[in-house]
């Protein structure tokens, strides 16, 4: 009897086991739907390595697609909600900025200025449609000469190149730029209520550096272009720009 109850207590743990097992295996293996969206969303919020193209033995491919992989970041609503003509976007669908802003003679505003809100630091508000009201010392909208909204992957990295659009930088300042500036790393630290940048500064940095060592080659003109809600005002009142 000692030895049946025994042998029943060992099946009974033996079928616990295998449950927990099954259960652990259903919860950590996705469905292949599943799985395809984790993987977008994986390649979306990440940046590959500089090195995870050396695979690519055309020189002139491999700094296009070091550039697209950059673009992630340039394009990211983190970077071009900044990078209008005239009038800025926010929030991760990239809606018109409100309260009516424009960007004025030195980028900070013109009759409202940007300070009236943004401080030298990401303010928590505690809104449910506004959760922290961004900042940073630098604070401001970049040139109209460095506008990105507007523009495919392929405009923006010409203009970059451009020292008469780009603010008369080298290229290596321009990595430089990227990789330590302490407007450009907000991107990754923007406040609650919005999605971070993709990968790292110091990733973007790399890989900018990398497109620069293979000859800073741009993709192809066309393509997708950054959203853009640039308005002007006629007889007072706000129309989008044709």
């Amino acid at each position: 009897m000692r030895h049946a109850r025994a042998l029943l207590l060992s099946l009974g743990a033996a079928g616990l086991v295998a449950a927990a097992t099954l259960t652990a295996q259903a919860q950590t293996a996705p469905s292949q739907a599943a799985a395809s969206v984790l993987a977008e969303m994986e390649e979306r919020t990440s940046l590959k390595p500089a090195t995870a193209f050396n695979t690519i033995t055309d020189k002139n491919a491999r700094s296009v697609a070091l550039f697209q992989e950059a673009g992630k970041v340039i394009t990211h609503p983190r970077c071009a909600n900044c990078h209008p003509v005239d009038r800025p976007t926010q929030g991760d669908d990239r809606r018109p900025h409100m309260p009516v802003v424009a960007r004025g003679g030195d980028g900070h505003g013109e009759g409202l200025q940007c300070a009236s809100c943004h401080t030298a630091k990401n303010v928590w508000v505690g809104g449910t449609y506004i959760v922290t009201i961004p900042g940073n010392p630098k604070w401001a909208l970049a040139p109209a000469s460095m506008a990105w909204q507007g523009k495919s992957l392929g405009e923006i990295c010409a203009q970059i190149k451009d020292p008469a659009r780009n603010g008369g930088k080298t290229l290596a300042q321009i990595q430089e730029h990227m990789a330590v500036d302490e407007l450009v790393a907000w991107g990754w630290n923007p406040g609650l209520g919005r999605a971070a940048a993709p990968g790292t500064q110091a990733q973007l940095g790399e890989l900018i550096q990398a497109w620069i060592d293979t000859g800073a080659s741009c993709p192809a003109p066309g393509g997708a272009k950054v959203p853009s809600h640039d308005l002007k005002i006629e007889a007072g009142a706000l129309k989008p720009k044709i």
